[in-house]
């Protein structure tokens, strides 16, 4: 009788361990103790820690709900603000301990794995690209105040708010996140 897939425990408690103690702060004996399972099984569902994290980051892809950022049902700049206020409630969620997993990993490993680094990147360009995309529909709608191009406002919120989330992790409150909504509301009407 074959054994039971343990894939979706063990990813759960790689996201715990993740966030908790950070990538290299994580052996795979805490996570599969996390996820109350033989270590062996890490190993029988993943080819390396790397492999890992790589699933974590693609569960945690989805998590951060990029398709809000495409619903038309919202006029462009409440869409925009309702997708960071989604975010912002995510990390009070977490009494702001956790971060952004793409800004702790990219911080962490950026020197030391490629391949993690890479994806990061990829994953930080895919929501900068949707960012970017409402903010060009927002000045259509004439609903951009500022001069500044999409193109460079897109990636210009999106590194601010990984700033902000960062700073948030360390004060462990909300004055960081509010500042960027303050200026983001100077930018949309």
């Amino acid at each position: 009788m074959p054994r039971p897939s343990v894939r979706e425990q063990l990813v759960e408690a790689a996201v715990e361990c993740f966030h908790t103690t950070g990538f290299n702060g994580t052996g795979i004996q805490d996570i599969a103790r996390t996820a109350g399972v033989p270590k062996g099984s890490v190993y029988n569902h993943f080819a390396s820690k790397e492999a890992l994290a790589a699933e974590v980051m693609d569960r945690y892809a989805v998590s951060r709900r990029l398709d809000m950022l495409r619903d038309g049902s919202l006029a462009p700049a409440p869409r925009l603000r309702a997708h960071f206020r989604y975010l912002a409630e995510d990390l009070a969620r977490f009494d702001y301990r956790r971060g952004c997993l793409f800004g702790n990993f990219g911080t962490e490993l950026a020197n030391q794995s490629t391949a993690l680094r890479d994806d990061v990147d990829a994953r930080l360009t895919s929501w900068t690209t949707a960012v970017t995309a409402v903010l060009t529909e927002a000045r259509t709608a004439g609903a951009l105040t500022t001069p500044l191009p999409p193109e460079r406002l897109g990636p210009f919120l999106v590194d601010a708010w990984e700033g902000a989330v960062l700073r948030a992790k360390v004060t462990r409150d909300r004055a960081p996140l509010d500042g960027f909504f303050t200026v983001l509301d100077t930018l949309l009407t």
